[in-house]
C-alpha cells in the first residue's frame, strides 16, 4: 500500500471485495457465496431504508391505518360528533317549527285559535297544543290598548317605541345578578343561567362578531334594525359565524358555568347598544 494517498487507501477498503461464504457443517463443502464490499452494504442499506420509506408512506396515505392510532383521531372524531349533534338538534327543532306552522294554518283555516308553543329546558322547542280562547278580560284590554282612549298605543309615539321593544325576546332565561350602570362601568347586565342554557338572538338581525378571547370567553354581537347592537357575552359555545343572518329567538350559543372557574366572572354578560351608546338591557326586554 506504499506509494498511496491516505484517501486513495481508505477508498480502496471502502470498495475491497470481500468474499461471504456457506459451507456444509459436515465435509466443509462450499453452498453458496457472494462478494460484498462495504459500499454494496451501505447502498443494500440505504435501499432498504427508501423502499421502508415508500412502504410507510403509501399506508398512510392510501390506508385508514392512521385511524387504529390511539389518539390520533381522537379530538377530530368528538368534534364531528359534537357537530352532528349539534345540526341533528337544529334539524329537529326546525321541523318542529314548520310542524308547530302547519298546525297553526289548519286550525286558522278552521276558524280555531293558534296553540301557544311553550319553550322548554330542552334543546328542541315543544308545542303545547292547549287551545287558549281569549277571556273576557282580555278582549276588553286588548280593545281599550288598540283604541282610541288614553291607554290607546296608537296615539303615543313613546309608547309604540315600548311596544315595539317589547317584543324583543330575553336573550336566557336566568336571574340578573348585576345591573346596569355606567358610572361603575356597567354597561350591561349580568344573568345567572343554567348551564348550558341556549343563549337566543332577541331580535332579528345579523351576526358581525363572533370569537374568542380569555377574559370574556365566547363574544358574539348582533346588529338589528334602527342601528342597535346586541352584545352576549361569556359564551361556553358559539353556534354562529360573521355574517350569518339570525331570525328573533334563535340559538346562537351556549351559556358558561360559572362554577367551573371558582369564581362569579363568567356569568352570562349582555349588553344593548342603541346609536353607539349602551343602555338598559331592562328598559327594553322583559327578563
Amino acid at each position: 500500500m506504499k506509494g498511496f494517498s491516505p484517501i486513495s487507501r481508505a477508498y480502496r477498503r471502502l470498495v475491497r471485495k470481500h468474499r461471504l461464504t456457506l459451507q456444509n457443517e459436515v465435509d466443509n463443502a462450499e453452498e453458496w457465496h457472494m462478494h460484498i464490499s462495504v459500499v454494496r452494504i451501505f447502498a443494500a442499506l440505504l435501499a432498504f431504508v427508501l423502499l421502508l420509506f415508500i412502504l410507510i408512506l403509501s399506508l398512510v396515505a392510501y390506508t385508514p391505518v392512521l385511524e387504529f392510532l390511539p389518539g390520533y383521531e381522537a379530538n377530530r372524531s368528538r368534534e364531528m360528533l359534537l357537530q352532528n349533534i349539534m345540526r341533528l338538534d337544529s334539524i329537529e327543532r326546525q321541523m318542529t317549527q314548520m310542524r308547530t306552522y302547519s298546525d297553526n294554518i289548519a286550525l286558522i283555516m278552521e276558524g280555531k285559535t293558534p296553540v301557544v308553543r311553550n319553550v322548554g329546558g330542552l334543546d328542541s322547542i315543544k308545542a303545547d297544543k292547549t287551545l287558549v280562547m281569549p277571556s273576557r278580560e282580555d278582549s276588553l284590554l286588548r280593545i281599550q290598548m288598540e283604541g282610541e282612549g288614553p291607554y290607546g298605543l296608537g296615539k303615543s309615539p313613546s309608547r309604540k317605541t315600548l311596544r315595539e321593544a317589547m317584543a324583543m325576546t330575553a336573550p336566557v332565561e336566568g336571574i340578573i345578578t348585576e345591573k346596569f350602570d355606567t358610572k361603575l362601568g356597567q354597561y350591561g347586565i349580568r344573568i345567572a343561567a343554567a348551564p348550558g342554557s341556549q343563549v337566543s338572538a332577541v331580535d332579528n338581525g345579523t351576526v358581525v362578531l363572533s370569537l374568542w378571547s380569555p377574559e370574556e370567553g365566547y363574544v358574539v354581537q348582533v346588529q338589528h334594525a334602527d342601528n342597535v347592537l346586541s352584545i352576549y357575552k361569556n359564551l361556553a359555545q358559539s353556534m354562529v359565524s360573521t355574517g350569518q343572518r339570525l331570525r328573533s329567538g334563535e340559538v346562537l350559543g351556549y351559556s358558561n358555568d360559572p362554577q367551573a372557574e371558582g369564581t362569579d366572572s363568567k356569568l352570562f354578560g349582555f349588553e344593548l347598544w342603541s346609536d353607539g351608546k349602551p343602555v338598559d338591557p331592562e328598559g327594553y326586554i322583559v327578563f
